[in-house]
């Protein structure tokens, strides 16, 4: 059974490539990310800068030009289909407090742009620093404590639009 793969490149041109497309590639590994292809009698340089495996996104330098590239499969395809996707479990929009403590530092303010990581603020709990990360990209709508404020387990702390 031949396996067909959508390829979207730099998010706006889409491909469907089977793994026959794949073999009939003549590709030697040069290193550990860096590839010499040969198709159709011309020849490539092919490098791997980035990936990442989550999001199935992959940054190629191909002749020193360089591409974003989103590989699926037909399972990922169900799965999106399904609405199982893995970005829909990013969808959090409410930061709660984990554990008691107290507010230590805010980093944030309402109507912030924040991005996947970024810390939010810091809670310091059993004499220990907690930085609370953002656990994806958005907008601040609200913050609803201060700087010094005691909190309990599950208090909201954070509110995203």
């Amino acid at each position: 059974m031949d396996i067909h793969y959508q390829v979207k490149v730099n998010g706006e041109l889409e491909l469907t490539i089977s793994n026959d497309d794949i073999n009939s590639l003549d590709i030697i590994k040069t290193s550990h990310s860096k590839y010499h292809i040969l198709r159709n009698g011309k020849s490539f340089s092919a490098e791997i800068t980035d990936r990442n495996f989550d999001n199935k996104k992959y940054e190629v330098k191909v002749n020193n030009n360089t591409y974003t590239i989103n590989i699926f499969n037909d399972l990922d395809k169900l799965i999106k289909d399904l609405g199982f996707e893995i970005g829909n479990a990013k969808k959090i929009n409410k930061i709660r407090a984990p554990m008691p403590g107290l507010i230590l530092e805010i980093h944030v303010d309402n109507g912030a742009q924040v991005k996947e990581n970024d810390p939010l603020l810091i809670l310091e709990a059993m004499k220990m620093e907690n930085v609370i990360s953002s656990p994806r990209e958005g907008i601040i709508k609200s913050i609803s404590v201060a700087k010094g404020d005691a909190v309990d387990k599950n208090q909201l702390l954070i509110e995203f639009e």
